[in-house]
């Protein structure tokens, strides 16, 4: 095995505890439109009809509980998104994993199907942007994982071989799958799973981001 060069992160419930943010702005909108409760509409983002983020359950929310108009709808789109990001924070631990990573001299990158502009937002406010070499969106490879895409690109543009990274995930398959494939070591970060624990397939798993040094002081 080659020397570990980089690690690839996932950003969302990797990095950030994005679903509890999701979920305190999904509330704030049922407060303002004064329907509902923040579990029926985190339901409308994950039914797939829209998108996971887009503002289009908002509105089928509203229109459902027939308080649907623009005025309304856009004040409602306006506290998601400023909620959304205010309660976006980093996991215990990852800012130091962060730092310690960089201090060994490996190479960082984010690999996200959020858009650019979202994702820069959510590292911002997480205080944990500074650490990464590149940061791969959406809007940049205009493929999402599982699609190998994405990951593909990082890997070109940190300049190392699949033997030579890491990539760390909550979801099975859209990132330890596609990081299995591309012939990279896997780890699974449960501690971000939402989904009720997915069935593990990855190399490791960490129920806490520091988990992360130990295999890479076994693997270094």
């Amino acid at each position: 095995m080659k020397k570990i060069k980089a690690v690839i992160f996932d950003l969302d419930n990797t990095l950030v505890d994005f679903i509890s943010a999701k979920l305190k702005s999904c509330e704030e909108v049922c407060k303002v439109a004064n329907c509902g409760n923040a579990k029926k509409l985190f339901e409308y983002f994950l039914s797939g009809k829209h998108g996971f983020e887009s503002h289009e359950n908002i509105a089928d929310f509203l229109k459902d509980h027939g308080v649907f108009n623009e005025e309304l709808y856009k004040k409602c789109c306006e506290i998601y998104e400023k909620i959304k990001i205010e309660k976006t924070e980093a996991y215990p631990g990852i800012k130091e994993v962060l730092i310690e990573l960089k201090k060994r001299g490996l190479k960082l990158a984010v690999v996200t199907d959020a858009e650019k502009d979202q994702a820069v937002k959510r590292l911002k406010k997480a205080e944990i942007l500074d650490y990464f070499d590149i940061i791969i969106t959406f809007d940049v490879s205009r493929k999402k994982k599982p699609e190998p895409d994405s990951v593909i690109l990082a890997l070109e543009n940190l300049k190392v071989g699949t033997e030579e990274a890491i990539i760390v995930g909550d979801s099975i398959r859209r990132d330890i799958e596609v990081g299995k494939k591309l012939g990279m070591i896997t780890v699974y970060a449960a501690y971000g799973d939402w989904r009720f624990f997915e069935k593990v397939k990855a190399d490791y798993k960490i129920d806490s981001p520091r988990e992360l040094l130990k295999i890479l002081d076994n693997l270094l």
